[in-house]
C-alpha cells in the first residue's frame, strides 16, 4: 500500500532535532555507504515497502530482497541499502523501530492464526483498537499482512456499541434500534455485550455482529445455542473478545463463534530483532 509519510518523516525530524552530533563529528559530509538490514529471528515480513519509501524519501537507495508477508529466517537480508552515511544513521533508529514493531506484529498474528486455522479453517482473527497512537495504521496493515482480519481502522468504520455507550442510552436493544434509524444503510452495527439476556436482545433487535464480551467458552456455546434456539443465527455475525491470547485462543475455535479478535496482537507483542549493519 501507498503510505502518508508526514507523521514518519515528523517523528525522524524530532529524532535528530537540530543534527545528529555523533554522526557529524565523526563522519566527513558525502561519505556514501552501503548497508543491510538483516533479521535476526525467524518470523514474518511486515513494513518493507514502508522502510523503502522513508528510505526513498531522504534521497537512500533501497532494494527490497523479500516482500511484504513472506516468511523470513534468522540472518535474512531483507533489504540493501546505498546513500549518505549521515542520512542513513539519521534514519535508521525510527526505521527499525517500525520495522521491528510490524514484523513483530505480523509474526504473532500469523502464529495465532495458524493456532486456530488448524481447527476452523473459515475462522477470522481480529484486531482491537488497542493500537499505539500514531502508529495505527502500520500496526493494523502488520496484522492483514500477517493473516489477520484489521478490525475498524477508525471510528468512522462502523457502529460498536460498547458498554458506556449502553449505559447512557439505557438498554441494549435501543441502543441498537437509535444506531440502525440514524446510521446510514452501509454501515453494520455491531453491540458489545456481555451476558446471554443482553445478547439475545442484541440479536433481537437486528444487530448485524453481537460480540461476546469477557466470556468463557462454556458460556460462548451456550449462547451461541440459544441465538440458534431463536433462529436468529443466520442473520448476525457473532464475535468473541476480552482476555484472548496465545494461551487461550484454540478454546475459542470450533465452538460456533465466526471472529476471535484480540488486543495481544498489538498491545503485547514482541518486536522482532532486526538490525542494520554497514557493509
Amino acid at each position: 500500500m501507498k503510505y502518508d509519510l508526514t507523521e514518519i518523516i515528523g517523528m525522524i525530524h524530532k529524532d535528530v532535532g537540530f543534527e545528529d552530533i555523533t554522526s557529524t563529528a565523526l563522519i566527513k559530509p558525502d561519505t556514501m555507504i552501503k548497508a543491510r538490514i538483516i533479521s535476526r529471528e525467524i518470523g514474518i515480513a511486515a513494513g518493507i515497502e514502508l522502510a523503502c519509501e522513508i528510505f526513498t524519501e531522504f534521497s537512500v537507495d533501497a532494494n527490497a530482497l523479500v516482500s511484504d508477508g513472506e516468511k523470513i529466517d534468522a540472518s535474512d537480508v531483507l533489504m540493501e541499502i546505498e546513500g549518505d552515511a549521515r542520512t542513513i544513521l539519521g534514519v535508521e533508529r525510527t526505521v527499525l523501530n517500525l520495522l521491528m514493531r510490524m514484523c513483530g506484529i505480523a509474526t504473532t498474528t500469523f502464529n495465532l492464526v495458524s493456532k486456530v486455522h488448524k481447527i476452523d479453517p473459515n475462522m477470522r482473527v481480529a484486531a482491537t483498537r488497542k493500537t499505539t497512537p500514531g502508529l495505527q495504521l502500520f500496526e493494523k496493515e502488520a496484522v492483514k499482512l500477517g493473516g489477520g482480519d484489521s478490525h475498524r481502522y477508525r471510528l468512522d468504520d462502523c457502529v460498536l456499541i460498547k458498554d458506556n455507550h449502553i449505559a447512557i442510552v439505557g438498554s441494549v436493544g435501543d441502543s441498537v434500534k437509535i444506531a440502525r434509524s440514524k446510521v446510514s444503510f452501509t454501515k453494520k452495527i455491531e453491540i458489545e455485550v456481555e451476558n446471554m439476556s443482553d445478547a439475545l436482545e442484541a440479536s433481537i433487535a437486528g444487530a448485524d455482529i453481537v460480540m461476546l464480551d469477557n466470556m468463557d467458552p462454556e458460556e460462548v456455546k451456550n449462547v451461541v445455542k440459544a441465538i440458534e434456539n431463536q433462529n436468529l443465527r443466520d442473520n448476525i455475525l457473532i464475535e468473541v473478545s476480552g482476555g484472548i491470547g496465545p494461551n487461550n485462543i484454540e478454546n475459542y475455535a470450533g465452538i460456533g463463534v465466526d471472529i476471535i479478535s484480540t488486543g495481544y496482537l498489538t498491545h503485547s507483542v514482541t518486536a522482532l530483532d532486526l538490525s542494520l549493519e554497514i557493509v
